[in-house]
């Protein structure tokens, strides 16, 4: 049996650094809910389709917008969650942090993009801000955590383990987890423990064309997908993590559904589904965490899935 967690981080961004205010409604409606034309294809989409398959989805929620514009939108958002049934884990963004309209650290007068760019001090404090503010607004005490971007380090881990947050899912193979300072000497692929914090890397695999990409939506075709999957399982792996937001159902513009996407959800519901012999959907409350010194080799997948991939993502898409 395979522990897979199907986890999507929850943001919202009003494109741009000025006039917040004033852009933050309309941005709230389209990054939370998503509407189009044809239909809204948000969180709260996402949301009741996992809930229609009968499998848990992991929702890494970032707070820190809350400290620019009220608790509201912040309660909203964990309702939607909470009236589903899924988890809230917490997420954070520090580029939130000079926004804010109490200064959360002293001495901010900057954007710092990543986690990683503050001391370990400063890290230990945003992450408990970060506890507070999802606690405030409703939802039960978390227990994993991601940083925005996949930005953090070490310190990240040991301000995680003083805020007595067991789990972590900020390592990423394919985007700066190499020089996070954690595993240095070899990439991360399965769940390891380091700074007492357990690490549950994002799943990531070789597609034969240079380079790894990790295990997301938006970034792999159904069938690579289904290939990993089964791939992890027979290879005896304890985790499979895969990504998502809760605006990758829409196009880039966000102004329509992105049909093959949305396709490639469905189709990963029903396999999981379809599979719960195998693949045991799951979050990380009540998670017995495990550790595996001597990680394997990152997972492979064909050249021809590759090739199927950009022919979907290009040709495909410019069909529909």
């Amino acid at each position: 049996m395979l522990d897979v967690f199907l986890t999507v981080d929850v943001e919202v961004w009003c494109n741009g650094w000025e006039d917040l205010d004033a852009k933050f409604p309309a941005a709230f409606r389209r990054y939370i809910y998503g509407p189009t034309r044809k239909g809204d294809y948000g969180l709260p989409y996402q949301l009741r389709q996992l809930r229609d398959y009968g499998l848990t989805g992991v929702f890494f929620v970032e707070p820190l917008f809350s400290t620019r514009f009220g608790p509201d939108p912040l309660v909203e958002i964990l309702g939607l969650i909470r009236e589903e049934g899924h988890e809230i884990q917490l997420h954070l963004h520090t580029e939130w942090v000079d926004e804010s309209n109490q200064p959360l650290l002293d001495n901010v007068s900057r954007k710092r993009q990543y986690l990683r760019y503050f001391s370990l001090e400063e890290q230990t404090i945003l992450i408990q801000t970060g506890v507070l503010l999802i606690e405030s607004a409703g939802a039960p005490r978390v227990n994993a955590f991601r940083a925005g971007g996949f930005g953090f380090n070490r310190d990240t881990l040991r301000a995680l383990n003083v805020n007595q947050i067991a789990f972590d899912s900020s390592y990423n193979a394919s985007m700066l987890g190499q020089d996070s300072g954690v595993s240095p000497e070899m990439p991360l692929v399965e769940p390891v423990e380091c700074e007492g914090v357990y690490e549950y890397p994002m799943t990531v695999f070789d597609g034969g064309v240079g380079g790894l990409r990790h295990a997301q939506l938006t970034a792999c075709s159904y069938q690579e997908m289904e290939g990993l999957l089964w791939q992890s399982l027979e290879s005896g792996r304890k985790a499979f993590v895969i990504l998502s937001h809760n605006f990758e159902l829409l196009n880039p513009s966000m102004d329509r559904p992105d049909e093959i996407v949305i396709e490639r959800f469905h189709k990963l519901c029903s396999f999981l589904d379809r599979h719960r012999d195998c693949f045991r959907v799951r979050g990380f409350h009540g998670l017995m965490p495990v550790s595996v010194p001597l990680q394997p080799a990152p997972l492979t997948s064909p050249v021809w899935k590759t090739g199927f991939r950009i022919l979907e993502q290009g040709l495909l898409r410019r069909l529909r």
